[in-house]
């Protein structure tokens, strides 16, 4: 990791450590247990936290065109993919994004790309059809205000919320969402 970015991970990951929002929903130990024995391949990379983190305030754009915040609870578990156009490991994982979607998307799970940075939405188009998912949706966040008030070092980060709105996991670099262990952690969280 370069050092530049070392420090604000380091920061980042101790405040993780010392947030505890009242209220929210925890995983609990044995459901941090049940989850953390589930993560096989790429999902050992997943992060469970001992406690929720209050996701960001910080307004992006959704898929739809209108303002929105990660905060704004949906009722719904969702994996949040902070990713960009330019990212080469986005383009290998995004696949499986989708594919995890089409696996579990229903009333209990949902699937949320954003795009972060300097993203042209010609490119966004172009992206999306040389990886053949030709009208995939994404949410925008131009400036990376979201993914910096998130955390987000660098790219592809993904972030799984509570039904609440609140972080209770993350995934650093790529990974392949489509697997067994992906899709089992996803339903356990989703119960």
């Amino acid at each position: 990791m370069p050092r530049a970015l070392a420090i604000p991970f380091v920061v980042y990951t101790l405040a993780l450590g010392l947030a505890s929002p009242g209220g929210a929903q925890a995983v609990d130990g044995e459901a941090r247990a049940e989850i953390a024995a589930l993560r096989d391949g790429d999902m050992r990379k997943l992060t469970i936290h001992e406690e929720p983190v209050a996701a960001p305030d910080t307004p992006f754009i959704g898929a739809d065109g209108a303002e929105t915040t990660l905060a704004a609870s949906n009722g719904k578990v969702r994996l949040v993919n902070f990713w960009a156009t330019w990212c080469a490991p986005c383009r290998e994982e995004m696949p499986s994004l989708a594919a995890l979607r089409e696996a579990m998307a229903g009333e209990d799970f949902e699937l949320l790309l954003i795009a972060t940075g300097r993203n042209d939405p010609a490119a966004i188009k172009r992206f999306f059809g040389e990886i053949g998912l030709e009208g995939e949706a994404t949410a925008l966040d131009p400036q990376s205000r979201l993914a910096r008030a998130a955390g987000a070092p660098g790219l592809p980060v993904t972030l799984i919320l509570n039904r609440e709105g609140f972080e209770i996991a993350r995934l650093m670099g790529e990974a392949d969402w489509n697997g067994e262990s992906a899709q089992a952690i996803i339903a356990a969280l989703a119960e």
